[in-house]
């Protein structure tokens, strides 16, 4: 359920906006900001209708134990059942209307984690890092589907592809999109020496059906047989998937299942959340560009975080934040770092609207 409070929060903060007289020279955000106003406007009158029922009923409690005028508090406890139904009758407008706001983000979303510089060592940073994502999923209740993935002779992935589902999975995933550096020993360093390497990570959201409409007539299909590190075959059958969308050339494959169909649907799912990001893209590029915290073209390249292991820290750069416990961190217990990404990206949000 959406935060009540933060709903008033970002309310009051949109009519001190909205206040500015600067304001009416960018004609783009004062509408922006108005659409908004109206949303948020619709949960806070009822909350303040809210308050001022509860005001009544305390005065008529105050009349009833002390019932000098039979008729007034007789009247008192008629209006008194009156409000209760109303109340009630709020709260449930209330709780939908934040049901609502809550829903307008995703609840499933794609994350892509790639290997990046570093060979074998950005391999295995980037199983790490799906380790963390895996065991923060799980913290949340949240579900996880595998995709795709392409895994190296050391256990660690070239590339792996996971569907996440749940509740704020999107505002709380949204900001781990980019390049994560690592510094550390590699278990084969025999001199001991630290090394840096990369993972790139980018969160999608998976798009509604209604969202993507793809013509087969677009799409080409092959098949091919599956394969694991090494060469060596998953299974004897052509059951991975290639889908190629032929208008804008996207190549898409899924092998992680035992028959094509299951495939085909994981590389469709994996096509239509590309294909959405492809739009969005093109859309903030007409309107000037999004708030930096969100996902666009320019964050798959945007170094956003290291993991010093020799100092025990992950370092955000975004928000200039140092995190310390980094094997806590590592083992999916990133809320207050979530967290902090959240609130800045609430911030700049609310300046940058």
């Amino acid at each position: 359920m959406a935060d009540l409070e933060k709903i008033k929060k970002e309310y009051q903060d949109i009519l001190n906006q909205l206040s500015d007289p600067e304001l009416i020279s960018n004609w783009d955000k004062f509408e922006e900001l108005n659409k908004r106003k109206a949303t948020l406007e619709k949960i806070v009158e009822k909350e303040e209708e809210l308050t001022e029922i509860a005001n009544r009923i305390e005065e008529n409690s105050a009349i009833l134990t002390s019932p000098e005028d039979v008729e007034l508090a007789s009247l008192a406890e008629t209006e008194t059942l009156q409000l209760r139904e109303k109340e009630k009758t709020l709260r449930e407008e209330i709780k939908k209307l934040l049901s609502e706001e809550e829903n307008k983000y995703p609840n499933a979303i794609m994350v892509e984690i790639r290997a990046g510089a570093g060979g074998d060592e950005a391999a295995l940073f980037a199983a790490d890092l799906f380790k963390m994502y895996s065991r923060y999923a799980a913290l949340q209740k949240w579900t996880l589907k595998t995709l795709d993935s392409n895994q190296n002779n050391v256990g660690g992935y070239k590339e792996i592809i996971f569907e996440l589902k749940g509740s704020n999975v999107y505002p709380k995933m949204i900001n781990e999109g980019g390049v994560h550096r690592v510094q550390r020993i590699p278990t084969t360093e025999k001199a001991g020496r630290i090394h840096t390497s990369t993972a790139s990570v980018a969160v999608l959201p998976k798009p509604k059906k209604t969202e993507i409409k793809m013509s087969p007539a677009d799409l080409k299909i092959d098949t091919y047989r599956s394969s694991g590190p090494g060469g060596q075959y998953v299974n004897k059958t052509d059951s991975a998937i290639r889908i190629t969308h032929l208008p804008t050339g996207m190549v898409v494959t899924s092998q992680t299942e035992r028959n094509q169909l299951s495939n085909k649907e994981n590389a469709l799912s994996i096509l239509a959340s590309r294909l959405l990001e492809r739009q969005e893209e093109e859309a903030s590029q007409k309107m000037g560009g999004k708030r930096n915290l969100q996902i666009g073209g320019a964050k798959r390249a945007e170094k956003i975080r290291t993991y010093n292991y020799p100092q025990d820290r992950i370092t955000d750069h975004r928000i200039k934040k140092n995190f310390h416990n980094l094997e806590g961190l590592m083992d999916g217990k990133i809320d207050p770092l979530v967290e902090e990404l959240m609130a800045a990206a609430k911030e700049e949000e609310s300046t940058q609207a």
